[in-house]
This record gives structure tokens, sequence and C-alpha cells, in this order.
């Protein structure tokens, strides 16, 4: 639905401007400009841009999402512009003066010329840059995922973060056999154009209009879910089925919206984009309290819940256990804590947010860090670095069971410049208190830790974590 969509309306717009394109050069240079430059933008940063601009106009009183299909919508529509600009523009300007000075010649209008004439002569280029643009959409689409639009990139991020191959390849080969079926079939509806064989031509658009429109006719049939969000590493994905098989327990139907950045994830839970998430006291109080003191955790923690209760969001408080940044690394003589690192001589290794968030700033300020390079890698890859010897130091997450599992040292912050990151579940509809609300202080870190390390080193699925973790709670609860 979404490459469907994003291609249609690609087509609305790149067709006229591409006949338009050849006639007018400036007109041509300006549009071909633009649609290059849209090309150079990373596909993450387009998505991420849209976001902003489309909180702003549901700000001004429109009733647009600035998370899921809508965005990704926008992006992949600009992605493809390009390929069918440029190649029908080129394939009507490669028309020769003498095929047009005829059509002129025998009294045709402007549209007769361009239906009669131009079309038919430039199909071929066209049809190549349109087939370009359905290939690139697909593709593209597999991002969607980080914006909270359920996508194939689903699986391809959930397995990079678990290091579940199996997974990651499923996704890779269901986007590339989507795309070869698409391109197939706009080679049959090329195919029957030129030889004049309309049932062959209007059979594949049919198939590629009725598909979509068919999925969409379901999906607005279907009840309505709770959704409930996670961030992009395991704990979050774990914590995320943990809540969904409650709530399916209690007769809820879910939905899971995963890969979310610290970014839009609480904007999304305060617009009703999801209904619930965990996050982490101390990227709530730095990022969106924009608080730099760092309180008593029960304090920090009470008043994140009056603060979140002022943006519409109940904090049923912590879930028993902190998640917390803290600088790890291998064992090295003399080296426990933050003061005790040679920084210029080492490499940092950290997650894709760290090195652009507040508490980063706060332990450069504190500690006048200054390592000899920076790198950044998806969670999971981090502790492959240390290993690898492709960073010496990384940003680990203290309820990591991978920190015990490989020996890590976690160096203590003596200064305190790293606030408490209690894990604190929230939520947007209060329906749900009475069924989540048990779930406060009912995990014990230890237990976290090892349903992590259930995902993270054993490869299990982060469902067959949640299950695991579920049975722990309610012998817990019998005992």
């Amino acid at each position: 639905m979404l490459s469907a969509a994003a291609l249609a309306l690609a087509l609305l717009i790149a067709l006229p401007a591409g006949v338009l394109a050849a006639r007018r050069p400036g007109f041509g240079r300006a549009i071909l400009g633009f649609a290059s430059f849209v090309q150079t933008i990373p596909g993450l940063a387009l998505l991420a841009l849209f976001f902003p601009i489309l909180l702003f106009v549901q700000k001004g009183g429109l009733p647009v999402s600035p998370l899921g299909f809508l965005p990704t919508l926008l992006a992949l529509t600009l992605y493809a512009l390009l390929p069918i600009v440029r190649n029908t523009a080129l394939g009507i300007s490669g028309i020769g003066k003498s095929v047009s000075e005829a059509a002129d010649a025998m009294g045709m209008t402007g549209s007769q010329k361009l239906r009669l004439v131009e079309a038919p002569l430039a199909l071929p280029s066209v049809m190549a840059g349109i087939r370009t643009a359905a290939v690139w959409t697909i593709g593209a689409a597999t991002l969607s995922t980080t914006v909270g639009q359920p996508s194939l990139g689903d699986m391809i991020f959930s397995g990079l973060q678990t290091q579940n191959w199996v997974l990651v390849t499923t996704g890779c080969l269901a986007a590339a056999a989507l795309a070869l079926i698409i391109d197939g079939l706009l080679a049959l509806a090329e195919l029957g154009a030129k030889g004049r064989r309309k049932w062959l031509t209007w059979g594949a658009l049919v198939i590629l209009v009725a598909v979509p429109l068919a999925l969409l006719a379901v999906q607005g049939r279907a009840d309505r879910r709770i959704t409930i969000g996670a961030k992009n590493f395991s704990e979050q994905f774990i914590l995320a089925r943990l809540i969904g098989h409650r709530l399916e327990a209690a007769g809820y139907k879910v939905a899971y919206r995963e890969g979310l950045g610290s970014a839009v994830i609480f904007r999304a839970l305060k617009t009703g984009e999801i209904d619930v998430y965990v996050d982490y006291a101390g990227t709530i109080w730095a990022n969106e309290m924009r608080r730099k003191d760092t309180p008593p955790h029960a304090e920090m923690d009470r008043l994140i819940g009056v603060w979140a209760a002022t943006q519409g969001v109940a904090s049923l408080g912590c879930l028993g256990f902190e998640n917390a940044y803290a600088l790890a690394m291998r064992p090295r003589p003399g080296v426990r804590t933050i003061v005790d690192l040679d920084a210029g001589s080492l490499i940092l290794g950290a997650d894709l947010e760290f090195l652009d968030r507040p508490e980063w700033a706060a332990l450069k300020a504190a500690y006048g860090l200054d390592f000899k390079a920076t790198r950044a890698f998806a969670p999971t890859f981090m502790y492959d670095a240390l290993k690898s010897g492709d960073a010496d130091v990384i940003s680990a997450f203290s309820s990591d069971g991978r920190i015990a599992a490989d020996g890590l040292t976690v160096l203590a912050d003596p200064k305190g410049a790293l606030p408490g990151y209690d894990a604190l579940l929230l939520v947007k509809d209060r329906s749900l208190v009475p069924v989540l609300k048990p779930l406060a202080g009912a995990i014990p870190v230890d237990l976290m830790r090892r349903a992590n390390l259930m995902v993270d080193g054993e490869k299990k699925s982060p469902d067959e974590a949640a299950a695991w973790l579920e049975r722990q709670l309610a012998a817990k609860v019998r005992l």
C-alpha cells in the first residue's frame, strides 16, 4: 500500500513536470535540480525532517499525523520524482524535430501531439523511469520502521538489533521479491502498450491498483488496537511484548510500533500515535523536560509523573529496575571510574543516539573527556566493537546482560554527571491503567538482565524472552 500510494502520487506530480521540463528548459533545470537535491538527503534524515514539519501543521489545527503513513508517503514520493521527471523530459526532448514539425503541420493541438505522437515515442524512456522509481520506492520503504510505519523494515531492523540473520534475510528477500513483482507487472504494461494489446496493459494495471485497494479495505475494517511503542534495542522489544501479552490476556487487540527514536517516541505518545511504552527517567528528564539537575531517583520519578500529567500522559511509576547509561570497557588495571580514563588514547563506541544527547555533553563537561575518536553503532554492535578492538569504551546500558556475560567493567560516575534511568511505564489511554499497574515495581534488574541476555546472547526472540519474564513474575507473585 505504501509503495503504491507513493508511486501514484509521484506519477501525478512527475509526469506533468517532465513534460513541462522538456518544453521549458529553465523550469526543467529547476525541477531536476530540486529532485537531484532530494536524492542527496539520506532516507532516514528525510523521514525525520517531516516529523517537525507535520507536528507544526498538526498544532496549526489540521488533523495530520507526524508519524506513520503520512511522513513516509511524502518522503517516498519525493524520492520517486527524479527518475520519472528526468526520463520523461529526456524521452520527449529526444524526439526529432521533423516529427514534431510534421505533427504541427497536420494541425494537431498541443494535447493531441502529446497524446498521439510524443507519448508513444517517449514511452520506453518514461517506463524506464517509472520502473526505476518503483524499485527505489520499495527499497526505501523499509526505512519507514523508524517513524512508526509498519513495513518489511520491521523484520530487518529487529533482526539487525537481535542479530537474527534469518529475520534480516527474510525481510530483505521479501522486499526484493516485491520489487521484482512490481517491476515485472510494469514491464507487462509497457509490453502491452507497445504491441497495442490493451488487455495486457489493463490487466497489469488492474493488479497494481486492485491489490493495494483491497489491502486498504481490509485495514479499514480492522478493529481498534492498542498501539505499543518501542525504541530500537532488545530491552524495548521485550518490554513491548510483555505489555502486549498482558493486554491481550485482558481482551485487547494490540499492534506494535518499534524502532522509534527517543526524539519522537514521547511525542508519539502525547499525540496518541501510540498508547503505551516504557521510557527511562533520565531521558525524559533531559530530552523532554530540559532539566540539567540530578535529584534522587524517587524525587525525579515523582516530578516526571507530575510533569507527564500536564502533557496528558500518565506515569505508572518505575517497573522496578534502572537501565542507566554507563561507560563500560574490558578490565584494565587501575581503571575503575571515569576519572581514571586516559580518554585521549581511547576510542569511544556509542549507540546511535548517545553522542547527540545531553548526557554526553554533561559527561564531557564534568570530566573533560576528549576521546581519540568516537564511533556510533547500533546498540547490539557496540559489544562486538569491544571484542574486535574497534572501540575501547562503550556507552553501555546497566541492565544489559552482556556486561556480566562479557566480563566488562562499568566505570563509576563519582561526579554524578548522569541522571537516574528508572524504567517508567507511560500510558496515554488511561483505561489501560488497571491492567498495566501491576507491572509497576514488579521487575527486578536481575530478571531484566537475564531476559535481555536471552535475546542478545542466546538469540531467542523478544517474544520468547517476554514469555519467560512473564513466567518468572507469575512465580514471584505466587511465592
